[in-house]
């Protein structure tokens, strides 16, 4: 169809009659999906598992094994840029995700998420890295699902894990694998409650390769890259709410600098500071000081924070992950301890501007899920 040209001649009313365009879409389609040398792949798998007790509070819901599927579509990578040879050649994906909790409490679960598979040992073993969103079909309510204290939300953001010995076209196009999958459900504090659920399962599936002969190229070029340090300004937002049911959702501003430096075609280190400006805590503090007088915080206390942090950016082609381990210089909240991680992903616009989001925790507590944008100098 590399020759098929849409006949402009063909009108009605003065308009291009659409169908030339839905005609030359599934064409191209076609032809994408069955030219040789195709680079997709599909699986479907299916798992069975335990929610973790992690929390005493959700220890009355976790009374049956939860069971679910996972189908997914992969992209491997050809070669055609150097990131693709320097990560072993991984695959971008998207997977659907349906779990039955077997719980009429905690409700089933569906999702959607954009996936990086890794490869090693000779490509058998695969390691996916997984983050999109969820739905909950009975989240909490205080009147008719008052005992659901893991899902306050019908959506929330959700990530999963999958190490799996895989093996690609055993018979003709057909492939296997098994493994052990992990994946995490949480609204990160947007609405409470969120106790969360962490399940981990044992998986296997099947694999349908398009072309069992593809080939890659390792010809690409290294990029190169600036090894001098550089300065960003990133402004985080986002709203959520205090572990106090009722006392409702409010906005948070969060404020950073930090110094990067590229130590190799894999990543950056980081240093940095920040600010913390949250009206869930402001408001919080004084309902805690009258309500809690054990907990000895003063009324008066300064709801603002600042943080020193330290972390490691590495970037595959625009799209780059971070994480972040930050301690309080500056805290008179005190009730989260003094450290904090920070866990999220940066897609560059241009070199110098980024937009962001990722999940502030304090251990395995969800403080904020932040969006953003940055520029870096």
């Amino acid at each position: 169809m590399a020759g098929y040209k849409i006949p402009f001649n063909q009108k009605k009313k003065g308009k291009i009659n659409l169908k030339y365009y839905l005609l030359l879409f599934f064409f191209n389609l076609y032809g994408s999906l069955f030219s040789q040398n195709n680079p997709w792949y599909f699986e479907a798998n299916y798992y069975q598992g335990s929610i973790l007790p992690h929390s005493s509070q959700i220890a009355h819901l976790l009374t049956n094994k939860p069971e679910g599927f996972l189908f997914s579509a992969n992209l491997k990578t050809d070669g055609s840029q150097y990131w693709h040879r320097h990560y072993n050649f991984p695959d971008i994906g998207f997977s659907l995700h349906y779990q039955n909790n077997n719980n009429p409490v905690l409700g089933d679960l569906y999702g959607a998420f954009a996936h990086y598979n890794f490869y090693f040992l000779n490509r058998n073993l695969q390691f996916r890295v997984a983050q999109g969103i969820a739905y909950a079909t009975n989240p909490y309510d205080k009147e008719k699902n008052f005992r659901n204290l893991a899902y306050g939300t019908h959506w929330m953001p959700s990530t999963y894990f999958m190490l799996s010995y895989t093996k690609e076209n055993l018979w003709n196009n057909l492939g296997v694998n098994a493994g052990v999958f992990f994946i995490h459900h949480s609204n990160a504090t947007i609405k409470s409650p969120n106790t969360s659920t962490n399940t981990l399962a044992l998986t296997a599936g099947l694999t349908y390769s398009l072309d069992e002969n593809f080939r890659r190229s390792a010809n690409a070029s290294p990029e190169s890259y600036d090894t001098d340090m550089k300065y960003s300004f990133i402004f985080r937002t986002g709203v959520n709410e205090s572990h106090i049911l009722g006392m409702g959702q409010k906005p948070f501003y969060h404020l950073s600098f930090l110094a990067d430096k590229r130590i190799g075609r894999s990543g950056s280190i980081q240093l940095g500071t920040e600010l913390f400006l949250s009206n869930t805590l402001k408001e919080l503090i004084p309902f805690i000081a009258e309500s809690f007088e054990e907990t000895g915080i003063k009324k008066e206390a300064d709801w603002k924070r600042i943080g020193l942090f330290a972390g490691y950016e590495m970037y595959m082609n625009k799209l780059s992950v971070e994480g972040q381990l930050g301690y309080y210089i500056y805290d008179q909240y005190k009730q989260n301890g003094n450290l904090y991680q920070r866990l999220g992903m940066k897609y560059y616009i241009t070199e110098q501007i980024f937009g962001l989001m990722s999940l502030k925790t304090h251990y395995a507590k969800a403080e904020a899920f932040e969006v953003g944008l940055g520029i870096k100098l």
